[in-house]
C-alpha cells in the first residue's frame, strides 16, 4: 500500500525531491513521497557501490518505475557506507515507506556545512506549492 503524503520535520530536503536524515557524521538518503508518487510504483533501484563518493546536487543512482527512469540526486556529499538491500530486492518499499524502510543509501558526510543549504519541511512544501 502506498504511503500517505508526508514530509517529516526532522529531515532536510533537496529541491529535486530527495531527503537526508543526518545522525552525527552520517546520513541516510532517500527520495521524497512526492518523487515516489510522481514516478509510480518503483520496479528497480540502481545503487552506487559501497565506497563510492556522492556529490551534492549530482546523480548517484537511478530509480525506475513503470512510467520512467529517474536519477537520484544527492542532497549531501559523502562516501557510501551502505546500500539498502531491501530496496534493491524490493524497490516498491520506497512507495510504501519512503522515509523509513525505503531509504536508499547511508553515507559518511564529507562536509557537514552542506546541510545548511538544504530545505526544512516548510520550505520544501513551498517548493511543491510552486510547481
Amino acid at each position: 500500500m502506498a504511503a500517505v503524503e508526508s514530509y517529516p520535520d526532522e529531515l532536510r530536503y533537496h529541491p529535486e525531491h530527495d531527503w537526508a536524515r543526518v545522525d552525527g557524521e552520517e546520513a541516510l538518503l532517500g527520495i521524497t513521497w512526492f518523487a515516489a508518487d510522481s514516478l509510480g510504483e518503483l520496479v528497480h533501484f540502481e545503487p552506487p557501490q559501497v565506497g563510492a563518493s556522492v556529490t551534492k546536487g549530482a546523480s548517484y543512482g537511478e530509480v525506475e518505475s513503470v512510467k520512467a527512469v529517474s536519477g537520484v540526486i544527492a542532497p549531501l556529499s559523502g562516501e557510501v557506507l551502505e546500500v539498502n538491500q531491501t530496496v534493491v530486492d524490493a524497490p516498491e518499499t520506497v512507495n510504501d515507506d519512503p522515509y523509513g524502510e525505503g531509504w536508499l543509501v547511508r553515507i559518511r558526510l564529507a562536509d557537514a556545512g552542506e546541510l545548511d543549504a538544504l530545505l526544512d519541511s516548510a520550505a520544501y512544501r513551498q517548493v511543491l506549492a510552486e510547481q
